[in-house]
């Protein structure tokens, strides 16, 4: 049985999930389809997803395909009580969320979305994935295979597979052309600015702004950053992405030195302790930190509430931390994700990429798992070209196609 917040906010709930359904073409189509094949007929689908319209609509095309549909959030603040309170009156779906849950309520929402032995899983972070390999490793048994959303995730699946550890196949769905080139550099790039802004409510233009991380998220949000006229300063370790970022246009330092010069910083790295105590005390009074990374471990929360002398909300969504040296620093939406702790996640026409290719991968999982092994494996190319030329298609946008001799010059070496 599903636990909510409150049944009566399914109405509001319901109109998010029908005007994203109604900006989401490629994957409407595959729910078409689905409802004629059924290709998930008599199997269980359990997800740990941030429980809002977009991912709901994704449970909803699921269940349209014959799925017994058992879904929980990924993010205690991601969740939007109204979104689960609609999605849990689906037919065949429960749903296990409550924003703002404690850590052991939180715990609780993704065993019980698990305690009806899935067949295939969809995760978001590894969290659904880290407790069928640790805790309730007797709930894995019918485990066929699953997706991940997040490069977050696939470390921790990647770490799983090098050790021998992984109990099933898992397709990294992050690693499609059609996810990390658009969901992570165009929908985190406007995401995170949109939950920035209308938490904030302060200008962009002028200030300088240090982006942690610059792989693909990390991308993204500089280039929004130097669009609203931002002086953007990048900190990396990788010499390459620094390299890269450096020919961008960008200036590029270490953390410590960007301290001191920030007034906003965005972390985006899917790694812990970016920002921590050695750096808080550099930083300007008035400075804004944030992050964009899966997990609320990049900007030290707990370091901030060991150094602090004093600390209050100051704004929803915004805590002030002031210092022994009287400077006060503000973190929005408690260091979790400020897209989605702090606004309503990635734009639908971008997450109508990333949720189809999340169901196609779940029905070509459950084709084709006797012969994947336990392993991370990629989205077949052929999935990720179907979901480019569909999105195409719904634009619509024209694209030329190899003749006959082109393709034969270009698989040959003497021509």
């Amino acid at each position: 049985m599903s636990v909510i917040k409150d049944p009566s906010l399914a109405p509001s709930g319901l109109q998010k999930i029908n005007w994203v359904k109604a900006n989401m073409p490629v994957l409407s189509n595959i729910e078409s389809e689905f409802l004629k094949e059924k290709p998930f007929d008599g199997i269980k689908i359990t997800l740990s997803v941030h429980m809002e319209a977009k991912t709901a609509y994704l449970v909803t095309v699921l269940a349209s395909g014959g799925a017994s549909v058992y879904a929980t959030g990924s993010n205690p603040l991601s969740t939007q009580d109204d979104v689960a309170a609609a999605l849990a009156s689906f037919d065949n779906v429960e749903v296990f969320a409550v924003h703002g849950a404690s850590p052991e309520e939180y715990e609780s929402h993704i065993e019980a979305a698990l305690a009806c032995r899935p067949e295939v899983v969809i995760d978001d972070g590894g969290d659904l994935v880290n407790m069928l390999h640790t805790k309730r490793q007797d709930l894995a048994a019918n485990v066929r295979g699953g997706c991940e959303e997040t490069t977050t995730g696939i470390l921790r699946l990647r770490a799983m597979e090098k050790e021998n550890a992984l109990m099933f196949p898992m397709i990294a769905v992050n690693n499609a052309r059609t996810k990390y080139l658009f969901d992570n550099r165009y929908g985190t790039g406007q995401s995170v600015w949109d939950g920035i802004n209308r938490t904030t409510n302060l200008i962009v233009a002028g200030k300088t702004v240090v982006v942690a991380g610059y792989g693909w998220c990390g991308k993204g949000v500089a280039m929004r950053a130097k669009g609203f006229g931002a002086k953007v300063v990048i900190t990396e370790i990788d010499p390459v992405k620094a390299l890269e970022a450096h020919m961008d246009g960008f200036t590029v330092m270490p953390m410590k030195k960007a301290a001191a010069l920030g007034d906003l910083f965005i972390t985006v790295t899917g790694c812990r302790d970016v920002i921590t105590k050695e750096h808080f005390p550099l930083m300007k009074d008035g400075a804004v930190l944030c992050n964009a990374g899966h997990f609320d471990v990049e900007v030290s929360r707990s370091d901030l509430e060991l150094v602090c002398v004093k600390k209050e909300t100051r704004r929803a969504n915004i805590v002030g931390y002031t210092l022994p040296n009287g400077k006060t620093l503000n973190l929005l939406g408690e260091g979790r994700l400020v897209n989605l702790a702090a606004g309503d996640g990635h734009p639908a026409e971008i997450m109508d990429l990333s949720f189809a290719l999340q169901a196609l991968s779940a029905a070509y999982l459950l084709e084709n798992y006797a012969k994947l092994g336990r392993k991370v494996i990629d989205v077949p190319a052929e999935i990720d070209d179907y979901v480019a030329r569909a999105k195409l298609g719904s634009i619509p946008v024209d694209f030329d196609e190899l003749t006959e001799a082109q393709k034969e010059y270009l698989k040959s070496w003497n021509a």
